[in-house]
């Protein structure tokens, strides 16, 4: 997959604007100050693809990009230190629930979050999501060239056997966007989440669970 030929399709702020429910995609999520747009950067080789910024919580909308004419990569909302009214979050929380259970080209997550801080409460509930949907989940360990390669093996077991009991189809991986540490690594899993085939009814089009 030649992922350096993405471009930008469209932003959606509610599940009802986001572009037809065809081929397939997958979508990135993380803590507004995890590195997600800049691994998202980092895994297209293009260095402004997905907005960066000094100010958390800048990516408001689910951004899509087309990778083919069938292949997308989604930029969801960022979470965890947006300074936004809390009606507006649960907002984002809404569409994110009928996204992750509603759309049937989406083949599975991209968790980026800070290896140094263990998982919020908002990264478990990703996970319960994508679960609940049969998604895959890759949680990607950013910044891991801020540990030691002792402390980077240690946190990559401990959190696969924390956060893998809320999704049993998780993997997750060491990474550095500033190092590109982990990113041929990054760039095979996603191809696999893009190329898998789900069965047929395996998510739950009713985005209220019922």
């Amino acid at each position: 997959m030649n992922f350096r030929n993405a471009q930008y399709l469209v932003s959606a702020a509610r599940y009802d604007q986001c572009p037809p429910d065809e081929g397939v995609e997958v979508a990135f999520a993380g803590r507004s100050n995890a590195g997600k747009s800049s691994t998202l950067n980092a895994l297209t080789g293009q260095r402004n693809l997905a907005r960066t910024s000094k100010t958390p919580g800048r990516t408001q909308l689910l951004n899509f990009f087309t990778v083919t004419d069938d292949v997308r990569l989604v930029d969801l909302p960022g979470f965890g230190y947006a300074k936004v009214p809390t009606r507006v979050q649960q907002a984002w929380n809404r569409t994110l629930d009928h996204y992750f259970r509603g759309r049937e080209s989406l083949q599975g997550l991209v968790l980026v979050s800070d290896i140094r801080h263990e998982p919020s409460a908002f990264e478990q509930q990703l996970l319960d999501w994508c679960s609940d949907a049969g998604l895959p989940v890759l949680m990607v360990l950013n910044k891991a060239d801020k540990l030691s390669r002792n402390q980077v093996a240690q946190t990559v077991l401990r959190r696969r056997k924390v956060c893998g009991s809320a999704n049993s189809a998780l993997r997750v991986i060491a990474f550095s966007a500033l190092k590109k540490q982990g990113l041929d690594e990054l760039r095979a899993a996603v191809t696999a989440m893009l190329h898998a085939e789900q069965a047929p009814g395996e998510k739950n089009p009713d985005p209220t669970g019922e």
